[in-house]
């Protein structure tokens, strides 16, 4: 389970504002926030910044130089079979590219993934895309937030980290208040839980922020700051089953 959160258009300085957290496996083969070195031929002037995963060679979370934003969170389905495509393709492939972000979206075939939900920007515009049910709609000015549903699905920890990112906001640019919320680890009392369809245990487990378990949970912590002319300084707290692995921070040039 993933969460981001997204303020776009809410600061004068920053019109893009992003902290999330990657939830995943500990076993899957990931590379921590980085400028990627084999950007696709046809791909030369792109500058790709993120982390990446090895298995399937998208990413989670990304920025490109000249203001292309992409993330992108499954759709918690039990027992749904894997999409022809990884859904990290879904953000790499916008990143590498220069098609604007409603073009880009109209453009997918949204049979060919899994249950996912998008975000891109290109500078101009936020886009929010799904193949769960929801129309593909570009964002009004405010602060979003998904998980592992629809955007904005008022599961627990999604509506008190959206109080606390927005209180956060107020601080730029420090950043230890997007890290503070990103690391609560407290557990939904039951009665507040969703039904998902996974058992009750991994109900609790996951409905915290930050999750904990022996073989899954909180990969990576993220916190995304855009300038408005388009740089930005990526922020990215790594972690493994015993705690903080390490700390990469990336400034990314406008051009």
């Amino acid at each position: 389970m993933c969460l981001i959160l997204v303020a776009w258009q809410q600061h004068p300085s920053y019109p893009l504002i992003v902290a999330a957290n990657r939830d995943e496996f500990y076993a899957r083969p990931t590379l921590p926030a980085a400028r990627w070195q084999d950007v696709p031929a046809e791909a030369t002037e792109a500058d790709i910044h993120g982390g990446r995963d090895l298995e399937a060679g998208g990413t989670w979370l990304g920025y490109a130089r000249g203001g292309r934003f992409a993330a992108v969170t499954n759709v918690r389905e039990p027992g749904c079979p894997p999409g022809l495509r990884s859904r990290g393709r879904l953000t790499a492939d916008f990143l590498a590219g220069t098609t604007a972000a409603e073009d880009y979206t109209c453009s997918l075939v949204l049979g060919d993934y899994a249950g996912f939900n998008l975000l891109v920007s290109d500078g101009e515009a936020l886009v929010y895309c799904t193949n769960r049910g929801a129309a593909t709609m570009s964002l009004e000015p405010g602060i979003y937030g998904l998980s592992n549903h629809l955007l904005d699905t008022p599961w627990p920890k999604l509506a008190s980290s959206k109080e606390r990112f927005a209180a956060a906001l107020g601080a730029l640019p420090a950043d230890e208040a997007f890290f503070a919320l990103l690391s609560d680890d407290e557990i939904v009392p039951d009665p507040l839980l969703p039904a998902t369809g996974v058992p009750l245990a991994w109900e609790r487990i996951l409905s915290a922020v930050f999750v904990r378990s022996p073989d899954y949970g909180t990969r990576a912590s993220t916190v995304l700051l855009a300038s408005k002319d388009a740089s930005a300084t990526l922020i990215e707290r790594s972690f493994g089953p015993q705690g903080l692995i390490g700390e990469t921070r990336l400034s990314i040039p406008s051009r």
